[in-house]
């Protein structure tokens, strides 16, 4: 390969690279809509779990996990006996060292949604825990879309609410308007009444001018979930959607923890090492006979 072909190369594996990272920041701020804090805790095995038995009945017949095991996965949530995986989380007759794959065809899932669900496995390091947790708490109820649900965190989203029935009907919790310019509501207004348009709302506002206008976007600034209408309370589906997004956080890193308890050890390891290597070079260099300081002279010429 010339020269010329290397620089050539390097320019497009760059140019990848480059692109790849803008997308990856782009994707992970598709909205302004705060993100509630959410810590994630691969200690906490009963919440790994939970997240497992979450993920199996209510995602995984669509997202798939192609990339983990059940086996691995059950060793790692607290040995969890074969016997209990096989009758409580494998329901499609695989094999417990089988990859978690969804049981529904790409072809079915373009007909059903347009497009093919993604697999789930690398979607805490692709976006972050905290987006996932927000994500699934951030669904309402939306006649518009076509499966009668838009979120907060992903507008426009693709999928139904499958939470749905857990968690109860999220509703947006509006107060009025959102607020517009003064001056370019009187424009508008003004504009309108040349052209013979206004309507009822508009008249409205000629003398309330802080009220609603056509073309406005109703201020919606929480999410609120009817009473008693899903099989949990809001502090029991929190803890669902936090175990949800603790376990897939795990599924994107599964030797994280073993990883970080090791690291302990490998720095203990390394300073010991040091303390004897620093009084091993000393051992060494103390036979090394010093050289004696340079003295400089001056050269002086004789007159």
């Amino acid at each position: 390969m010339s020269r010329f072909e290397i620089v050539k190369w390097s320019k497009h594996i760059g140019s990848l690279v480059v692109v790849a990272i803008c997308s990856s920041l782009w994707g992970a701020s598709d909205t302004d809509w705060e993100l509630e804090p959410m810590k994630p805790d691969l200690r906490d095995k009963d919440s790994l779990q939970r997240g497992l038995g979450l993920y199996v009945n209510f995602c995984l017949g669509c997202h798939s996990l192609q990339y983990r095991r059940y086996e691995r996965t059950a060793k790692d949530l607290g040995d969890i006996p074969k016997d209990l995986m096989l009758e409580n989380v494998i329901f499609t007759g695989q094999p417990i060292g089988d990859y978690m794959k969804s049981s529904m065809s790409k072809e079915d899932a373009k007909n059903w949604f347009g497009v093919a669900p993604p697999d789930l496995t690398m979607v805490t390091r692709v976006r972050s825990p905290k987006w996932v947790y927000n994500f699934l708490k951030a669904f309402y109820m939306d006649d518009t879309r076509p499966f009668g649900v838009n979120n907060k965190v992903f507008p426009s989203v693709g999928m139904p609410h499958v939470l749905l029935p857990i968690q109860g009907i999220p509703e947006e919790n509006c107060f009025g308007y959102e607020a517009v310019d003064l001056l370019e509501l009187e424009a508008i207004l003004r504009e309108k009444k040349l052209e013979g348009i206004l309507t009822r709302t508009d008249r409205e506002a000629e003398v309330e001018p802080l009220d609603r206008v056509e073309g406005r976007e109703p201020n919606c600034p929480e999410l609120r979930t009817i009473p008693e209408s899903g099989l949990y309370t809001v502090e029991q589906f929190d803890q669902a959607a936090y175990d949800l997004a603790n376990f897939l956080h795990y599924m994107g890193d599964p030797s994280r923890e073993i990883r970080m308890s090791m690291g302990g050890y490998v720095i203990g390891f390394l300073v010991i090492l040091t303390i004897f290597a620093y009084f091993l070079k000393r051992e060494y260099w103390k036979d090394v006979p010093k050289s004696p300081p340079r003295v400089r002279t001056e050269h002086t010429s004789e007159l």
